[in-house]
C-alpha cells in the first residue's frame, strides 16, 4: 500500500471498532494521524485499543444515531483538536426479507445507523471544518446504494440516501478547502456479512466480475487518498470499489 502524509492530522471514524473502520483506523495511524475511534460497542473499542496499542488513537462509546451523543463527543474532542477527517464508517445491513414483509422497527434502526448517522457526524464537524478552511470527509456507502439489492430495502435505501447527502454537501462546501466524497464497496468479508443470510451473500457475490469479495485493505487504500491532501480536487463524488459489479 502507498504510504500517505497525514501527519498532524486528526481523523474520527465511526464504526472504527472493526471491520472496514478498523483497518482505516490503522493505516491512518502509520500515516501520522491522531485518530479516535467511535463504536456503539464497548467491549470491541477495548479490545481494538488494546490490539492496537498507539498513543496517538483514543476510542469514544458514540451511538450515531442519537444526534446529542454525537455532537458531544465533537465538543469534547475540538476543544483540545484541529477536526481534518471524518469517516462515516458506522452501519449495519439488518434482516434480509422482502420489503412488504420488512419489519418496521428494523428498517427505522438502518434508516437511523447508516443515513441519519452521517448527516448527524457531518452535521457537527462540518462548522469546524469551514472555520478552519480544511477538511476531509468519506461517507462509506454500498454498491446497493446504487443497484439496489433485493431483500435489503432498507440498507440500500438508506445508502442511496448517503449517496445523494455525499453529493449535495460536496457542493455545499466546494468554495473551502474541504472535500466530500462516497466509496461504494461490493461484499467484503467483514462482520457485517454474518447479518445476511448465506443465500443473500452468494447472490451477492456472483453479481461481481471479479468474482470475489473485496479486501478490507483495497478499500483503505482508496479511503487513505481521499482523506490526504492529495485530493484537493474531486469532491462530490461517488467512487467505485464493486470489482466491476457497477460502472457507474
Amino acid at each position: 500500500m502507498n504510504n500517505f502524509d497525514l501527519k498532524n492530522k486528526t481523523a474520527i471514524i465511526t464504526g472504527g471498532a472493526q471491520g472496514f473502520g478498523l483497518d482505516i483506523a490503522k493505516t491512518f495511524l502509520t500515516s501520522g494521524a491522531k485518530v479516535f475511534i467511535w463504536d456503539i460497542d464497548d467491549a470491541e473499542l477495548s479490545k481494538a485499543v488494546k490490539e492496537i496499542d498507539n498513543k496517538n488513537l483514543d476510542s469514544n462509546v458514540v451511538d450515531v444515531s442519537k444526534f446529542e451523543q454525537v455532537k458531544d463527543a465533537v465538543n469534547k474532542i475540538s476543544s483540545n483538536n484541529k477536526i481534518d477527517i471524518l469517516v462515516n464508517s458506522a452501519g449495519i445491513t439488518g434482516p434480509t426479507a422482502e420489503l412488504w414483509n420488512y419489519d418496521n422497527k428494523a428498517w427505522s434502526d438502518i434508516v437511523n445507523i447508516n443515513l441519519h448517522g452521517t448527516f448527524y457526524c457531518c452535521k457537527s464537524v462540518v462548522p469546524i471544518m469551514i472555520k478552519n478552511n480544511y477538511g476531509r470527509i468519506v461517507n462509506i456507502a454500498s454498491v446497493s446504494g446504487k443497484d439496489g439489492n433485493a431483500n435489503a430495502s432498507a440498507y440500500s435505501s438508506a445508502k442511496a440516501g448517503v449517496i445523494g447527502l455525499t453529493k449535495s454537501l460536496g457542493k455545499e462546501l466546494a468554495t473551502y478547502n474541504i472535500a466530500v466524497n462516497a466509496v461504494t464497496p461490493a461484499g467484503a468479508k467483514t462482520r457485517i456479512l454474518d447479518q445476511m443470510t448465506k443465500e443473500h451473500v452468494q447472490r451477492m457475490l456472483s453479481k461481481v466480475p471479479r468474482g470475489r469479495f473485496l479486501e478490507v485493505s483495497e478499500l483503505t487504500s482508496m479511503v487513505c487518498w481521499l482523506s490526504s491532501e492529495e485530493n484537493s480536487f474531486s469532491t462530490a463524488a461517488v467512487f467505485d470499489i464493486s470489482g466491476g459489479r457497477s460502472t457507474y
